[in-house]
């Protein structure tokens, strides 16, 4: 059979028409599956914020972190939740162990309303991230600030050493 240029043509063009058709429906409900799972699970774990001024100590503590107030102390300043309430060199020169500023700003934090019945025990509860090279001195003045600002229950972060 002898096909005119026109029939070549459309058989042609007939051929490359034969495209694999995709259901995208079922493709995103395995995506939408997918992220589900990743959040469901991905709140598990409760690691605290790690500014790369401190250098935690290291432990073999087994407990996990809760949600607490925290206060990270490097070797230039004291920080409440990402905020800069005093330097250090400042504390260490005061008088006395109370820090004004920090006492100020712990305040603060414990007057926030707190909206779940379960929580209401962490709100009094202080998280101290120091850098393992500050001074006792200076780890005294912020624990006994935090006892004046009736932070009752004071914790330590530390990082954990892996045993071999």
């Amino acid at each position: 059979m002898i096909l005119t240029p026109r029939q070549r043509r459309a058989e042609h063009k007939g051929r490359n028409k034969t495209m694999v058709d995709m259901n995208l429906v079922s493709l995103i409900d395995v995506f939408t599956i997918l992220i589900f799972f990743l959040l469901s699970n991905s709140g598990g774990v409760e690691t605290l914020p790690s500014p790369k001024a401190v250098k935690l100590p290291e432990s073999v503590a087994e407990k996990a972190p809760r949600e607490t107030v925290i206060v990270v102390v490097s070797g230039t300043e004291i920080l409440v939740g990402g905020r800069k309430v005093a330097s250090v060199a400042d504390v260490l020169a005061t008088e006395g162990d109370m820090i004004l500023p920090l006492k100020a700003e712990l305040e603060l934090q414990a007057s926030k309303q707190v909206f779940r019945k379960e929580n209401e025990a962490d709100s009094k509860r202080l998280t101290i991230m120091g850098d393992k090279d500050i001074p006792y001195r200076l780890l005294r003045k912020i624990m006994f600030t935090g006892a004046r600002a009736n932070f009752s229950d004071v914790s330590f972060a530390v990082r954990q050493r892996l045993e071999a």
